[in-house]
């Protein structure tokens, strides 16, 4: 008995259209969610100038408050307890015709902040507004 006589025999045939259809839509897709890198920048011609170094050095105003409230100007103890004695010893350390002198307070930790506060003031009557406070890094 031979049963598959009576069909015709047809070829196996792939039908590409919808593979095309498939793949399209992929690449579709796959264009519509990559993100491209653009960088946002605006660039800038900065102006050049020539400039020498400027070969003066600040005039600075080294002020030490020891713990028991003494004032030292420049390695110099300071003779009277008050502010204008203070601020006329920052005045004599100041050369004549210094350019925006610096005062940089070193206070002892333990020093009172009151006298802290008197050494400010005297600067100000001095003339002095440039004051700075030095510091140390903490030992660990």
């Amino acid at each position: 008995m031979n049963f598959g006589r009576g069909r015709s025999r047809e070829e196996p045939e792939i039908n590409l259209i919808p593979m095309i259809d498939v793949l399209l839509v992929i690449i579709i897709f796959l264009m519509l969610t990559t993100t491209y890198s653009r960088f946002a920048g605006l660039e800038i011609n900065l102006p050049t100038a020539d400039a020498q170094a400027s070969n003066e050095k600040a005039v600075e105003v080294n002020v030490a408050v020891t713990a028991t409230g003494e004032v030292v100007i420049n390695k110099r103890a300071v003779s009277g307890t008050g502010i204008p004695a203070i601020a006329a010893a920052m005045q004599a350390v100041v050369p004549a015709g210094a350019k925006d002198p610096v005062v940089i307070i070193n206070a002892d930790a333990k020093a009172a902040h009151q006298r802290v506060i008197d050494v400010m003031q005297a600067a100000q009557q001095a003339g002095l507004v440039h004051i700075s406070f030095a510091t140390q890094a903490a030992q660990r």
